[in-house]
């Protein structure tokens, strides 16, 4: 590309900033400029005791779209459950093993560190562990979304769940 061609563009893109700067006052936009902007809380009942979450876009008990992220501390275990839609787990940080199937067999699971992937199409049942560090995930998928776990004793929101 020549210099005048680059010069072009770079005059095109100047003219473009104020659009551009508008489509972030987009309604329902979702901007998160780095991971420090992402706010967490404590995650619901139903999982593990020190989870962390953060409901970066739209809604899991909604119909539509939704992204989460959630940390989950080392030795942490989500017993085997399904979810009644698809989703797409995406490692940020950490390493998370994942196995499918209706009971915990850690024998069988595999570790997926950052940067992997993984997609679940919906009543997959599935568990996940972390080991001697944590994980930071993010959860892609369309609502109403839930965690169903296999036996309802694994669930830590029931009185005696979290055996797991």
């Amino acid at each position: 590309m020549t210099t005048g061609s680059w010069l072009g563009v770079a005059a095109m893109l100047i003219m473009a900033g104020p659009a551009l700067a508008a489509e972030h006052d987009a309604p329902g936009m979702v901007v998160k400029p780095d991971a420090a902007s992402v706010v967490y809380g404590p995650g619901p009942a139903n999982l593990p005791k020190g989870t962390q979450i953060s409901q970066v876009a739209g809604d899991p008990a909604k119909p539509g779209p939704f992204v989460l992220r959630l940390k989950f501390p080392a030795n942490t275990v989500i017993a085997p459950h399904t979810h009644s839609k698809p989703e797409t787990l995406t490692i940020l940080s950490g390493s998370i093993h994942h196995a499918h199937g209706r009971t915990l067999d850690k024998a069988q699971g595999a570790a997926l560190k950052a940067g992997g992937f993984v997609y679940l199409p919906e009543d997959m049942p599935h568990s996940l562990w972390t080991t001697d560090e944590p994980v930071e995930l993010q959860v892609n998928g369309s609502g109403p979304f839930g965690l169903n776990y296999i036996n309802p004793a694994d669930d830590p929101s029931r009185p005696s769940g979290g055996k797991g």
